[in-house]
């Protein structure tokens, strides 16, 4: 059944409101065609571009948009990471005793994400011997965890992404075509920021508007900040924009305004006088960052640095607790205390025992 299309500005709003902003009259097509993918859900989806374009949070949005599928989970599986001895375990499950450290069952990923979406990031990286595996399970939605003689039946929505062009990888013999092709039934290209920089302004304030309850709100934006970015053609995609508005709010002093002058400023990093140190700096930075995010309260943030940095010290430091207490700049004493206080397991205190 064919969907009713919106037109071009309630598209954009409807994915702006979940997570994939744009503007740009270029992403009127991609955006269309995800919102007809999201109405066949049982429908593989190929997402190309290069890392950091926003294939992720596109995947996502289609997944909230189906209707069938929206309400059960949206899983990703990062094929890049995940190790190739353990592949198979992870997408599919395995059996209590099947190899070496299984202790107890566990389901896979594709079973975690049954009647919902798997969402396949970097497929491209996908290890050649896992491919047809891969593709038995698209094409008859079975899946048989390891050291089991059953198969299970699965009910999932597959959407792959690729930072790099498939076609080329199957001339090249390192990618399947028959899983490309099995993959490739809607193909959704997204360009890089650089070639749609008329998203730079809405990007911009989107960011300065998801951190405004870690930093000072921000109104508007300088003409001069975009004239620059397009005049200089930044080279980042979309995270890398993420990450430099992060910094320039970090770094910012008064003003609601994002200027050129903040853009410089976060690009040749941050102006410290002598009595403080650029690394110190940016360590903060992002600490501050990862205390936010994860809502941790400042003594607990201060209980894991110190101690990571005691295992650091442990690990690096020297041969005995004198050498280690003297980088630390502490006794012998207080590092005991403290390595005992943090419970420290005994394979990291081999320096000091």
């Amino acid at each position: 059944m064919s969907a009713t299309l919106p037109d071009p500005v309630r598209l954009r709003e409807t994915f702006s409101a979940l997570g994939f902003v744009t503007t740009c009259a270029r992403m009127t097509p991609v955006l269309q065609s995800a919102y007809k993918a999201a109405q066949v859900s049982d429908t593989t989806v190929l997402l190309e571009g290069e890392t950091g374009t926003g294939k992720q949070v596109l995947a996502r949005a289609i997944h909230c948009l189906d209707q069938k599928r929206c309400r059960f989970p949206f899983v990703t599986v990062h094929c890049s990471t995940v190790s190739e001895s353990l592949a198979e375990s992870e997408l599919f499950g395995h059996c209590k005793g099947s190899f070496s450290g299984a202790l107890a069952s566990r389901a896979g990923l594709f079973q975690a994400a049954h009647r919902g979406t798997v969402f396949l990031d970097d497929v491209n990286d996908l290890p050649l011997r896992l491919q047809p595996k891969l593709l038995d399970v698209l094409q008859r939605g079975m899946v048989r965890p390891l050291g089991s003689d059953r198969e299970l039946k699965i009910d999932v929505r597959v959407i792959a992404a690729a930072n790099r062009a498939l076609q080329p990888l199957v001339e090249q013999g390192v990618f399947r075509a028959d899983l490309f092709h099995r993959l490739n039934v809607i193909h959704l290209s997204l360009p890089a920021l650089r070639d749609r920089s008329e998203d730079f302004a809405a990007l911009m304030l989107e960011f300065a508007k998801r951190y405004g309850r870690l930093y000072a709100r921000i109104e508007s934006l300088d003409p001069e900040l975009i004239q620059h970015l397009q005049a200089c053609r930044f080279e980042g995609n979309v995270r890398e924009l993420e990450n430099a508005v992060q910094r320039m709010l970090f770094m910012k002093g008064d003003g609601s305004s994002l200027t050129r002058e903040d853009w410089l400023q976060q690009e040749d990093g941050p102006t410290v006088g002598a009595a403080r140190n650029d690394d110190l700096f940016q360590a903060v930075s992002l600490l501050w960052l990862a205390m936010m995010r994860q809502k941790l309260p400042l003594p607990e943030l201060m209980r894991r640095v110190e101690s990571e940095l005691l295992q650091r010290a442990l690990q690096v430091g020297g041969k005995t607790r004198r050498e280690i207490a003297e980088l630390l700049h502490t006794s012998e004493r207080t590092l005991y205390h403290k390595i005992s206080s943090h419970g420290i397991a005994a394979s990291s205190r081999k320096a000091v025992g």
